[in-house]
């Protein structure tokens, strides 16, 4: 098959791009590398800022759009999957959807679609934005107003969204909370696939005996500090640190390159990652790979989706549950014994769920699902 990536973020794209290369199919990347993580991408569509990084952007734009063309399936990151106002982005939409085969949707970020899910008091018992039926401390921060989240209600913003999903043949989401928020308008037009980790480049290194100190770290990401839920989690972290100072030790980073990220990540025992979620997420699952016990999101949902009834080594931590964090990581520093064998037991769920390999097939037997009949 011949693939094109329009957009990527946190390298999940360029990450299914390599697996399917090595599977022997075609697939590019055009991407602006998931901004500062700096991830590879074979067209660069990197916007810089002022008025002229705006207009280099547009020339990159339309001197990269005859490569574009001639695709089984181009795959875009979110209804949003360029740096342009959504009647812009219709207009390349409406230019690849003539051009190519196939169009289908990573639902893999906050789209109008996870937005009304997280408020419709029904879907999820807490989110980015509720915690039950209360504004979780994201809502009214500075990220918030910055992010302009509010222009999800918007009109303009609610007719881009009609016109992408009316445009596409399908979605794939990557998390249990974009698959659940995207089956109800869907159907079977949509699957689930999973965040894939290259495992393969993830060495797995197995701890002997217990560690005399826990090594604690957390990634933030600046400009989405509240969001994730990193600013309680590292107070928490900080807090468990001061109770236990003999024996743990803390690493904080901060809008690492990925690869930096991923090195530095290497040598801790526990990552804290992403508050607010149902499922484990990116920086969580590398960590796994490598050995790092993940405290994150792990709900019963997630694991009856995935159909895992025995190997469940993600910590996860809830949100409404006053001092849940700090005895959840309490726990892990005076239950040190157990840490090698959490490790090993989340490399093992890597390599099943979340494997590259295993999912770029999910992305490749849906995507033929959606072909021609002559093309299948």
């Amino acid at each position: 098959m011949k693939i094109l990536f329009a957009g990527d973020a946190s390298n999940m794209h360029n990450c299914l791009a390599q697996q399917l290369r090595k599977m022997g199919h075609e697939a590019t990347v055009a991407s602006d590398g998931s901004r500062w993580m700096d991830t590879h991408r074979d067209i660069d569509l990197k916007r810089r800022p002022g008025k002229i990084g705006a207009l280099r952007y547009l020339m990159d734009i339309r001197h990269a759009l005859p490569q574009m063309t001639g695709y089984d399936i181009v795959e875009i990151a979110s209804p949003i999957f360029l740096r342009l106002k959504p009647h812009r982005i219709a207009k390349v939409f409406d230019y690849l959807k003539a051009h190519n085969t196939r169009m289908v949707l990573s639902a893999l970020a906050t789209d109008v679609v996870y937005y009304d899910a997280c408020h419709d008091g029904h879907t999820f018992r807490y989110s980015d934005y509720l915690l039950g039926d209360e504004p979780s401390p994201y809502v009214g921060s500075g990220e918030y107003i910055a992010q302009q989240q509010d222009n999800w209600k918007m009109p303009f913003m609610r007719e881009h969204s009609d016109h992408i999903l009316s445009g596409i043949d399908g979605a794939v989401a990557c998390l249990y909370e974009y698959y659940v928020a995207y089956k109800p308008l869907l159907g079977d037009k949509v699957a689930y696939a999973g965040i894939p980790i290259d495992t393969e480049s993830l060495p797995y290194r197995p701890l002997d005996k217990a560690p005399d100190k826990l090594r604690l770290f957390i990634g933030i990401q600046r400009d989405r500090h509240v969001i994730k839920g990193t600013d309680r989690l590292l107070a928490a972290m900080k807090r468990v640190h001061d109770r236990y100072p003999g024996i743990t030790e803390l690493e904080v980073v901060e809008n690492l390159p990925y690869d930096e990220y991923t090195r530095r990540m290497r040598d801790s025992h526990v990552i804290l990652d992403q508050l607010y979620s149902y499922t484990p997420g990116t920086n969580a699952l590398i960590a796994m790979a490598q050995g790092v016990v993940a405290v994150s999101g792990a709900e019963p949902e997630f694991y009856d989706l995935i159909g895992e009834t025995i190997n469940k080594p993600i910590v996860n931590v809830s949100p409404l549950v006053e001092g849940d964090i700090d005895h959840k990581l309490a726990w892990l520093v005076e239950n040190r014994d157990q840490i090698p064998q959490m490790a090993r037991a989340s490399r093992v769920f890597v390599e099943k769920h979340n494997a590259a390999a295993i999912v770029a097939r999910r992305y490749l037997d849906f995507w033929q699902s959606l072909l021609p009949q002559e093309q299948q």
